[in-house]
């Protein structure tokens, strides 16, 4: 049962620094309700698929009022029980062409389609663990990934006070744009359980949980055709409604490591950044942070992809270097100084002009433009007579 699931509160953000919460006085709900459920069955998109169970969502959605109590029966014997379905640990893996060969599978993005019983039950689980979390301040107020009231928009305006409050200062601002390896795919299942431990999650919680990651396969659909199955030993679930607030709590001790820098967390997208006066002390004290947060990442077998990882120095109007010191990954790597970045859907630049992100917005404006001139007159006509409406 849920009551006996969730932990005693216990603090782990460390900007600011947070004071060690008392214990709740208001329990979470025993049991998952039906009104709930049904709720859930009600609003369900059924233009999605289904999973390999092949139950469609429009078939769920329309006999909700039938089903739900039995399906809630269900999901209650299940925290009980703390095994979940083999069928709801079953993924269809879908490749979406991206661009290139068509014969290289690096080529197509995989789109991983879960049972919908399984979203459903998920959804559930996931609002009343976060509920709790954010309500006993477990995440680090580094960490905006997959929040209420937290958001890319939140995450990139926090970075840009800070970067512009140290430009006005006259300050050097130094950053570097880590990027992970597979990030979501290389979660160690015993790392995550003992995290949840840690956070004091009871032992049917932990047993639910380690349930919830044994014996999941995929299995490739193409063309109508479906391949043998494989098994998944490493990961959060893709597709997943649970998956993404499990990965924050994975990497949210990350934080912790960044020192003197300042470091923010959105899943696997993580900004390190500092700033001073003197340029050489600005980037000593990155290379010492960047150091401490990798040994981090590697203490939860997340790899860096150094290729892919960036460092930026952020100056309006202090003296241009003529080469500041290479900041450098462990294995001696040096990163690749850039002049604009895509962070969370923003392009910054290193003098925040936003010149960057104005002009790919303009191309974009401009490709849909065309796109609209390009269809047949008749459509175009019927575009403008709803616009006008």
């Amino acid at each position: 049962m849920l009551s006996t699931w969730l932990p005693l509160p216990r603090s782990t953000a460390r900007h600011p620094p947070q004071q060690p919460a008392k214990a709740p006085t208001i329990s979470p709900p025993t049991q998952i309700q039906i009104a709930d459920v049904l709720k859930e069955l009600q609003n369900l998109d059924h233009y999605k698929l289904a999973g390999l169970d092949n139950l469609d969502p429009l078939f769920l959605k329309l006999s909700a009022e039938i089903v739900a109590t039995p399906i809630t029966s269900l999901f209650n014997l299940s925290f009980v029980s703390s095994e979940i379905p083999k069928d709801w640990k079953a993924s269809a893996v879908i490749p979406l062409f991206k661009w290139g060969d068509t014969l290289d599978p690096n080529c197509y993005r995989p789109i991983s389609i879960l049972s919908c019983l399984s979203n459903v039950f998920e959804n559930q689980v996931n609002k009343q663990i976060t509920d709790h979390f954010e309500s006993h301040h477990t995440f680090s107020a580094m960490q905006s990934g997959f929040r209420a009231g937290h958001g890319c928009t939140s995450a990139t305006l926090k970075i840009l006070n800070d970067t512009i409050t140290a430009i006005d200062k006259r300050h050097y601002c130094a950053a570097v744009f880590i990027d992970l390896a597979k990030a979501f795919d290389s979660v160690n299942h015993n790392i995550l359980i003992g995290r949840l431990d840690s956070l004091g999650f009871s032992n049917d919680c932990l047993a639910w949980f380690t349930n919830y990651f044994s014996d999941r396969v995929q299995c490739v659909k193409s063309e109508g055709l479906l391949s043998g199955p494989l098994t998944v030993s490493m990961g959060v679930p893709q597709g997943s409604i649970l998956g993404p607030t499990l990965f924050s709590v994975y990497v949210n001790d990350v934080a912790i490591a960044a020192g003197d820098s300042l470091i923010h967390l959105y899943a696997d997208d993580t900004i390190l950044y500092t700033s001073g006066p003197p340029l050489d002390t600005v980037l000593t004290n990155l290379q010492t942070s960047f150091n401490a947060i990798q040994l981090s990442f590697r203490g939860l077998q997340l790899l860096l992809n150094a290729s892919k990882t960036k460092s930026m120095l952020f100056n309006r109007s202090l003296p241009e270097p003529a080469r500041p010191s290479s900041i450098t990954t462990l294995d001696g790597s040096e990163l690749e100084y850039v002049d604009n970045y895509k962070y969370l859907g923003v392009w910054l630049d290193c003098k925040l002009s936003f010149q960057t992100h104005i002009k790919h917005l303009k191309s974009k404006i401009k490709y849909r433009i065309g796109f609209l001139y390009r269809l047949p007159i008749s459509q175009q006509s019927i575009l403008h007579s709803c616009c006008q409406t």
